[in-house]
């Protein structure tokens, strides 16, 4: 634009008396220019010829013949396997023959209410300040060996577990559950479980690790590999495209998975780590990372919350799986989930750091252990065990886990909000 002249707007190409380029106007000052939106309004209004007309006809016949009688067919089968509009008690969690795609009328409604209190406790990893981490981190004598041994053990071993879980809901459980109103909620934890694997990321980078070392942690480090192996077991079977459940050994490998992952991986492999960095925490020590677990920890328990509905829902729902081969099975797996969280405990704090050690953390473990058992409805294995760390009842209280977001309001907001007492 020349300097001091008027500025060229938009509107002045709809305007009567725009401007035309200044040698036009010198070649021919007497030629009358045409103009271009009296010539586009008459070739609009110029009658098609018959032959133009039937060409459009014919090409839109064309497109509509590509859904073919029996397409149709097909998708009404699809979709009206069950005569009549769907009804609440045909809505089963797995293996109803009901339409999927009708939401309403909910025959969950916890599962619902649970989609909604995960969209109002959004958050994103940027929002937290993570400038004094970065500091303590880079300073010589802000960390001990040990507490940097623990930050790096829980990003190593979370920045691979949260893709793993939502790896197993894309592949396995999302296309396996029959239930729309679940289904909305799995698609609300899938993106929660971004947004951790993005809050990891986002540390890592924040601090300036080794990335190779910290995402091949589950690949180097045998502690943190046993626990990843343990996980991807569960899932391969389900994620064939050729698995479906509707026989009583594939229901009993999808319950399966489901118990593998909600009561153990996200209920009893997080919780070593989680406790070890809000620790920290609590010490005025990588308060930016601790405040990521914090709510990261709250989302965790919303999705073991979710979980356990889940697999009781289909216990009552098919109780001729749940036999002593399936309890016996659902047992174990609890039982050697927390064994392999004992272990990590042991490799990750060898001596006693931050007022705790593997001795008191073998102890919260097996109290955690006998909160999962119970909440399928098995007997607890470890009886008398408590809970070593009392704090950790100020962030989230596991014996008031079904009824957390009932007194989350003030304490969990978008933002760095949360405050350690």
């Amino acid at each position: 634009m020349p300097i001091g002249g008027n500025m060229l707007n938009w509107d002045d190409y709809y305007n009567e008396d725009a401007p035309v380029k200044k040698d036009e106007v010198q070649k021919d000052e007497k030629q009358v220019l045409p103009d271009p939106k009296l010539q586009k309004v008459e070739e609009v209004n110029e009658p098609q010829s018959d032959v133009i007309v039937a060409e459009q006809n014919s090409s839109t016949e064309e497109v509509g013949s590509t859904l073919t009688d029996e397409d149709l067919k097909l998708a009404k089968e699809d979709l009206d396997t069950l005569e009549g509009r769907v009804q609440v008690d045909q809505k089963a969690m797995i293996n109803s023959r009901a339409d999927l795609n009708q939401l309403v009328p909910f025959k969950y409604e916890w599962a619902w209410k649970k989609y909604l209190d995960g969209c109002a406790n959004h958050w994103m990893p940027q929002e937290i300040n993570m400038t004094q981490d970065i500091a303590l981190w880079r300073s010589n004598d802000g960390l001990s060996d040990d507490e940097r041994r623990i930050v790096k053990r829980s990003l190593g071993f979370f920045s691979t577990a949260d893709s793993l879980v939502a790896n197993n809901l894309v592949l396995a459980v999302y296309r396996n559950i029959t239930n729309p109103e679940c289904r909305q909620y799995l698609l609300r934890q899938a993106f929660e479980e971004a947004i951790h694997t993005h809050a990891y990321q986002y540390c890592v980078e924040s601090l300036g690790m080794d990335e190779g070392e910290i995402f091949n942690m589950y690949r180097e480090v045998p502690s943190v590999e046993r626990k990843a192996a343990w996980g991807l077991k569960y899932t391969k079977e389900l994620s064939d495209p050729n698995f479906r459940t509707g026989t009583p050994e594939n229901d009993k490998a999808f319950l399966a998975n489901l118990i593998a992952y909600y009561c153990v991986l996200e209920g009893m492999f997080f919780y070593c780590g989680f406790t070890q960095v809000l620790s920290m925490g609590r010490l005025n020590k990588m308060t930016g990372v601790s405040e990521q677990f914090q709510y990261i920890l709250r989302d965790e328990s919303m999705h073991v919350n979710f979980g356990i509905d889940v697999i009781n829902s289909i216990k009552n729902e098919n109780p001729e799986i749940w036999d002593q081969d399936m309890i016996a099975r659902a047992r174990n797996m609890i039982l050697e989930g927390t064994q392999y969280e004992i272990d990590y405990a042991r490799d990750s704090m060898p001596r006693g750091v931050l007022g705790m050690n593997a001795k008191m953390m073998e102890e919260y473990l097996k109290f955690i252990c006998n909160r999962r058992l119970v909440q399928i409805g098995l007997e607890e294995e470890y009886p008398g065990a408590k809970n070593p760390f009392p704090w950790m009842s100020e962030i989230m209280d596991l014996r008031k886990e079904k009824n957390f977001f009932e007194t989350r309001v003030i304490e969990y907001q978008v933002g760095g909000s949360l405050q350690f007492d």
